[in-house]
């Protein structure tokens, strides 16, 4: 394609410091505004590209259709045992997001495991970022949302008709700034990750984005407008087609979908209504305290040798070697703290029309170029 664009880099602070402005000048107050936006950016200075302040446009648009409400407070709606509900209100998934993780942590530390869902909720950036959130805690998290787009065309489908559908666990090591981490999606990629590479100008990898034919999709404009059409074809699941095991990828999916969805009662995105104004996506965590099982020393003790038996094992390329889940989001966190967020063009003129409306100025780059590094997602 050869028009690979080259980024511009961002200080981490400053970038907080204007999407917590933009956010308040919508409407948020401050306290939250700041809350959200430090936990937008830390998905972009772990990597995660798609999930962070790349999605400040799409939050503006559906605040000018009264879709999202950025003046409401999540509150915790019922509990019984171990489990709870968050509403959040209409508002970001952000808070709402935080705000479960914190209960289910709680009621773990209590009773040793903790399950919290939350409905009536918006876009709530990487779910990693949330699963962290407990093992920074000593704990053990899942976390699972639904999604507002129908991006992935089943096995053997020619439509799209499920969300990305994404889950995150983390587990507490030896490193507190470390900790095992799975972050992923259940389609081959999130539909954001398409926009990213649409941003770029990076050809898509083959199996990505399929036509309504089933074909594949590897131009990333293409494949992009492919995503956002619902029109016929979409994201495969995880593992691509069936001949390579998409199935499971599928099955996932629709699993997500009981937890997150049909579980806090949240709309299926193929029933909702017309005239449904609001998104009522689902999200959802379990929580468990290793120290009810006995021994938390030894759990995180277990998790560095497992972790540490596998970075240990024989690469097929020298250079390229055996990672555990995680590596990559704590390796893009390190260099991204110290050489600044990278951001395409693209999204910096959009940004810096986001702010001009919100009377918010967008900062300035920083002069010194580093590495250039793929855009996107980490591999995990």
């Amino acid at each position: 394609m050869g028009r690979r664009a080259v980024s511009q880099h961002f200080a981490a602070g400053d970038l907080v410091d204007f999407t917590a402005s933009v956010l308040h000048r919508w409407g948020m107050p401050h306290p939250q505004a700041a809350e959200v936006a430090d936990l937008m950016v830390e998905a972009d200075l772990r990597g995660v590209d798609s999930h962070g302040i790349s999605m400040l446009p799409q939050y503006e648009r559906l605040v000018a259709e009264g879709r999202l409400d950025l003046a409401a407070r999540p509150t915790v709606t019922t509990t019984g045992g171990g489990a709870a509900v968050v509403d959040a209100v209409n508002g970001l998934g952000h808070l709402a997001m935080a705000m479960a993780v914190s209960t289910a942590a709680d009621m773990a530390a209590r009773q040793g495991v903790a399950a919290v869902g939350v409905r009536r909720s918006h876009h709530f950036s990487a779910a990693g970022v949330f699963a962290t959130l407990a093992s920074a805690r000593g704990m053990v998290a899942l976390v699972c949302s639904t999604t507002r787009t129908r991006a992935v065309v089943p096995t053997r489908a020619s439509t799209a008709l499920l969300g990305t559908n994404p889950l995150a666990l983390a587990a507490p090591g030896g490193d507190p700034d470390a900790p095992f981490l799975l972050d992923m999606s259940t389609s081959t990629v999130a539909v954001n990750k398409v926009k990213v590479y649409d941003q770029a100008g990076e050809q898509l990898p083959e199996g990505w984005v399929v036509d309504h034919d089933g074909l594949p999709v590897t131009d990333p404009a293409t494949a992009h407008r492919q995503v956002r059409s619902q029109a016929g074809g979409g994201l495969n699941p995880l593992g691509g087609p069936e001949a390579t095991a998409g199935y499971k990828g599928y099955g996932l999916a629709v699993a997500v979908q009981l937890l997150a969805g049909a579980l806090t009662g949240s709309t299926f995105a193929p029933l909702r209504q017309a005239t449904q104004v609001h998104d009522d996506i689902g999200h959802f965590c379990l929580v468990v305290d290793p120290a009810a099982f006995g021994d938390a020393a030894g759990f995180r003790a277990s998790v560095d040798e497992i972790a540490r038996t596998l970075r240990t094992l024989p690469a097929t390329d020298p250079a390229e070697p055996v990672l555990v889940p995680g590596d990559p989001e704590w390796r893009a966190k390190r260099r991204r703290t110290a050489e600044g967020v990278p951001l395409f063009p693209v999204l910096v003129d959009l940004l810096t029309a986001v702010g001009e409306r919100a009377g918010a100025p967008f900062p300035a780059h920083r002069a010194r170029p580093v590495s250039p590094r793929p855009p996107g997602d980490p591999a995990w």
